[in-house]
């Protein structure tokens, strides 16, 4: 069958923010073909599976704020798939536990209960508490508030509208620190999620924290089957009204002539033409790489050189012929030191032995049914911790998206091998010995991430510093019909971050108010139109487009298999 050169969009790039932005095109009648470099679609929040038992999660950990109403599943039940994919609700007393030397904290849904906990544990610092909770609560609800808006704000009108996240939007979470007057310690457990943005409190814009907060704090869950169901639902409905999902075809070049995006050309030299391009790739790459500088502004140029990346993360899949010792449905942050900078000077240093904190995601505790995760008896778990992004320290000339080559070098194996054991040694501290139940254990660096999501340095977080405290880039670019979407731009980081993100570039092209539509029930699928799924549905099949949906080399789980 001949490949359609004439499209009406292509997406660059196959994450939840180039997906969901694709699919709210298709359902609104263009036709759209999304291009993806990796053997699956997903970008982070795709799946492996290994020795036809276990699957494991690179970047779907927890997802909050999916109860009734919530924007997550109204954006996916704006296409259709309100039916398709179900969130499992975590421990809502206690969903993150976090632990610092001398003190456990778990982490309630809601912001009282929060706040509650949180001045029982630091009775010292329960003034400060209170004036930290208000003012990032505020900022949360405030940004919001502004996406949920009919109508698009003005400057002036969003100042009106939200004076504490005006206040504080060029302001560090250690700036709110400071004002608290808070301990070494409350700050330590004030910022222990910092890992789910890469930043140490005084480069983190305090918007950042307060909208993640904010966010796990309206309830936290996992999606039932397994992070794969996202990018799935997504591939369905694309497919189903008319788009295209191409797996392992990699954009050689967004092409532009006369200030307008005129479509792609592919490494094999194919070339497809549409008025719009949306590119899901990282930013960087984008402008440098896929574009070229000289069709951008000089200022976003300027930003672009002289931009930074937030922390990558290392990580160790590990899974065990056991379960795991009692514990609640909840994550684990778990501290070395009572001072959280501590921490990140170690970093800074290229210190990663002992490993000064972890944090720890329990795939086989939030969905225990599931026999794609692990069987009965099994326990699957992450262990993650930011390491050092430099290409040089992991023992590499250039990164692998550029055509680096490291995983057989001396200096790569040693830091490889060094991070695992002192990454398993800080494990076993937080969670007990459990070497001895090993059946598999497997480490990525950033190296690894930047080889299958070709992200600058390796993170999962995108941009940290680009002009100001706070700015990062809009989905407009300047370049008239390509928009960006993605980790770097201005919504956020994270699934929800970047299904926002698309959500109000797909709003941008299409001139509505897309968000506000969805959170009022809005469907703008044909329901009708997406497919059966059979007993033989299998997420990540489905996530390689149709296609190559049975092309040779897909993992399978044995579902039949029992513990050894």
């Amino acid at each position: 069958m001949a490949k359609r050169k004439e499209w009406d969009a292509v997406v660059v790039g196959s994450g939840i923010g180039g997906l969901v932005c694709a699919a709210y095109l298709a359902v609104s009648g263009l036709r759209v073909l999304v291009l993806e470099q990796h053997d699956v679609a997903g970008g982070n929040s795709h799946v492996f599976r290994r020795r036809r038992r276990y699957e494991f999660d690179v970047g779907i950990h927890y997802l909050g704020d999916c109860g009734p109403g919530g924007l997550l599943p109204s954006v996916f039940g704006g296409l259709g798939l309100a039916d398709r994919i179900t969130y499992l609700p975590m421990d809502q007393d206690g969903f993150d536990r976090i632990v610092v030397p001398g003190l456990t904290l778990d982490v309630p849904a809601g912001w009282d209960g929060y706040r509650k906990r949180l001045k029982e544990a630091l009775p010292g610092d329960a003034a400060g508490i209170d004036t930290f909770t208000s003012i990032c609560s505020a900022v949360g609800a405030e940004g919001r508030s502004a996406l949920l808006s009919e109508t698009d704000l003005t400057d002036e009108q969003f100042a009106a509208r939200s004076p504490a996240f005006t206040a504080w939007e060029q302001r560090t979470l250690a700036d709110l620190f400071d004002h608290c007057g808070l301990s070494t310690r409350a700050r330590t457990v004030l910022a222990a999620h910092a890992p789910t943005y890469g930043l140490p409190p005084g480069r983190c814009p305090l918007p950042t924290h307060a909208a993640i907060i904010d966010h796990y704090l309206h309830g936290a869950y996992y999606p039932k089957g397994g992070g794969q169901m996202l990018p799935a639902g997504l591939v369905e409905v694309i497919e189903s009204h008319g788009g295209e999902v191409r797996t392992r075809a990699r954009v050689e070049r967004i092409l532009v002539t006369s200030g307008r995006a005129r479509g792609v050309t592919l490494t094999d030299g194919e070339v497809v033409t549409a008025p719009l391009v949306v590119s899901n790739a990282d930013y960087t790459r984008t402008v440098q790489n896929l574009v070229g500088e000289e069709h951008f502004e000089p200022g976003t140029v300027r930003r672009i050189r002289g931009s930074t990346m937030s922390l990558p993360f290392a990580v160790l899949y590990v899974a065990l012929d056991t379960t795991l010792p009692e514990r609640p449905n909840a994550n684990l942050w778990w501290y070395r030191h009572t001072d959280i900078d501590t921490g990140f000077r170690q970093l800074a240093e290229h210190r990663i032995d002992p490993v000064p904190f972890l944090f720890v995601s329990f795939s086989s505790l939030k969905d225990p049914a599931a026999r794609n995760i692990a069987p009965e008896g099994h326990s699957n778990f992450q262990v993650m911790t930011l390491v050092p992004p430099d290409h040089a320290y992991w023992g590499a000339d250039a990164g692998p998206a550029d055509g680096g080559r490291y995983r057989r070098t001396d200096l790569y194996r040693r830091r490889k091998q060094e991070l695992t054991d002192a990454m398993l040694n800080a494990a076993e501290e937080a969670l007990g010995p459990f070497r001895g139940h090993i059946t598999h254990l497997e480490a990525a660096t950033p190296l690894t991430h930047e080889r299958y999501i070709h992200s600058r340095g390796g993170t999962p977080y995108g941009l940290a510093g680009w002009g100001a405290t706070g700015e990062r880039p809009d989905t407009t670019t300047g370049v008239e019909g390509l928009h960006v979407v993605g980790t770097s731009i201005r919504y956020g980081s994270g699934i929800e971050g970047v299904a926002t993100g698309a959500m109000m570039c797909a709003s941008t092209i299409l001139g509505r108010r897309l968000v506000p539509e969805v959170t009022r029930g809005a469907v703008l699928a044909d329901r009708s139109l997406l497919p059966h799924r059979g007993e033989d549905f299998d997420p990540l099949a489905v996530s390689r487009g149709r296609a190559r949906r049975h092309a040779r080399g897909l993992a399978r789980i044995d579902t039949a298999r029992r513990p050894a």
